[in-house]
């Protein structure tokens, strides 16, 4: 095992957690059960990474055998990174679906085709997810293990899940997908974030906005006190409710999605009567507006139902999951991605 396949392995195995060591391994296949039995999977992790580590030497692992691992480990937790989530277009007309076997070999022939350098591992997932794995190199150097791209995508459907490709890259890939798919384009549809399950559940599940609220207002909200008006607790009930409601109708009811951003990038012109030397301006007027958090749908869902935030709802916020996206380019046509937005097109 030379170095750079020992550096690899070591930074893998440090990656998953202590409880589920045995269980990555177990599904990597590639220990004898002897080997697997052999290992104290209570001890510290220190001692246990270099008898893993010893045992991969006995056996001759190759860089192979560890970014397999690797993919293994980063499709039991994807949740990490940085997503962006693109649409695969127009669909060429003889096409009604591609198998993993055509398109393991497609994408792999045209990618290698437009660069000498690179290596590149797939797996197809439980849930019909194709994840791939792409260490990059050029015409000159190996390709950099430690650096690599993911992709993710369904078969089944248009969309692409890309984490960590540089620019440099991207046109390649771009071209190596829509040809391995057999589409005509690739376009950004802004949507990006550090939950993968969220994005994908957010475009693949298809959120459900309930016309009403599932569960009795009375379940979530008793009365403080027996002795309340009757008529105040019945316009707190009511007010309530209709808090409810809208924060249902416009993010969902139940688990969301976990976005962490929303991005509105604002090119309009300025419009004020009392104030001429803005108005008078040809250039639009341009600003952005960005919101953060952990679990971004569900503070803008819970400032609703507390009554920090006016209702309804402005579409701003609810063509989030509406639209499936976090990123908008407000014009004077309206919210939403302009449609001279450039995306990128082979």
């Amino acid at each position: 095992m030379d170095d750079s396949v020992w550096k690899l392995l070591r930074r893998v195995l440090q990656r998953i957690p202590a409880s589920r060591v045995q269980a990555v391994l177990t599904k990597w296949d590639h220990l004898s059960r002897r080997q697997l039995q052999s290992l104290n999977f209570a001890q510290s992790r220190q001692q246990l990474w270099e008898n893993v580590i010893a045992l991969c030497q006995e056996n001759g692992m190759t860089m192979k055998h560890v970014t397999e691992l690797d993919l293994i480990y980063r499709i039991e937790y994807p949740d990490q990174g940085n997503w962006q989530v693109y649409q695969l277009c127009d669909p060429k007309d003889e096409v009604l679906s591609s198998g993993l076997i055509e398109f393991r070999q497609q994408f792999k022939t045209h990618l290698k085709e437009l660069i000498n350098h690179v290596s590149i591992k797939i797996k197809k997932h439980d849930d019909e997810a194709v994840w791939i794995r792409i260490a990059w190199g050029d015409n000159y150097t190996k390709p950099n293990h430690f650096k690599p791209t993911y992709v993710v995508h369904y078969l089944q459907t248009p969309y692409v899940f890309l984490s960590g490709v540089s620019v440099k890259h991207r046109p390649l890939l771009y071209e190596a997908l829509v040809l391995a798919a057999q589409y005509e384009s690739i376009k950004d549809i802004h949507l990006s974030g550090r939950c993968f399950t969220s994005l994908r559940d957010l475009l693949m599940l298809k959120q459900t906005f309930p016309a009403h609220h599932p569960r009795p207002l009375q379940d979530r909200n008793p009365p403080n006190s027996a002795d309340e008006d009757p008529n105040i607790q019945n316009e707190h009930e009511k007010q309530v409710e209709d808090a409810l409601q809208i924060a249902s109708e416009a993010f969902g009811d139940g688990p969301l999605p976990r976005l962490q951003t929303a991005v509105y990038k604002l090119e309009t012109k300025f419009k004020d009567p009392e104030n001429g030397l803005l108005s008078n301006r040809q250039e639009p007027f341009k600003g952005v507006v960005k919101f953060s958090s952990s679990s971004l749908l569900d503070s803008l869902s819970y400032a609703v139902t507390s009554g920090i935030a006016s209702a309804p709802v402005t579409p701003l916020l609810s063509s989030i999951t509406r639209k499936g996206r976090n990123y908008f380019l407000i014009t004077d046509k309206g919210p939403g991605v302009s449609a001279n937005t450039p995306g990128p097109k082979i």
